[in-house]
């Protein structure tokens, strides 16, 4: 008899890829352009053309921006310019800042008074509330 197998392409699942990506922001390095001029890679003589690889298609090499870190890989991601501070109000670049807000002084998260007050201290308040149930 004769069968025929098919081979489905699959998707990893949502949650996968956010901590793939969650994990490599994580480790992102800062690295510098280099001041030379870019020019396309050298021609080889060859008879036939070729394609060039797309790893060598440009000649330019990214450099940490600190020189005693590694040079980024093919699947690190990397930044030019570090972020803005989020801390203080800036209306020009929409920055609302985070005086005012509430922290949780327990978390050690985004939502954690030590990363929310940037330092500046906070104040804590305990309230009592009475509500109905049920």
């Amino acid at each position: 008899s004769c069968t025929v197998k098919t081979c489905w392409m699959r998707l990893p699942s949502f949650r996968s890829v956010g901590d793939s990506l969650k994990d490599r922001f994580d480790g992102a390095s800062r690295v510098m352009m280099p001041n030379t001029e870019l020019e396309p890679p050298a021609q080889r003589n060859e008879a036939a053309p070729h394609r060039v690889p797309r790893r060598d298609r440009y000649r330019f090499q990214l450099r940490p921006h600190n020189p005693d870190h590694k040079s980024p890989g093919a699947k690190d991601l990397v930044y030019l310019e570090s972020s803005p501070g989020f801390c203080e109000k800036n209306p020009r670049l929409g920055i609302p800042g985070t005086h005012g807000r509430a922290c949780n002084d327990t978390s050690i998260g985004v939502d954690g008074c030590d990363l929310m007050c940037c330092g500046r201290g906070y104040r804590t308040e305990t309230m009592f509330v009475v509500e109905r149930c049920n």
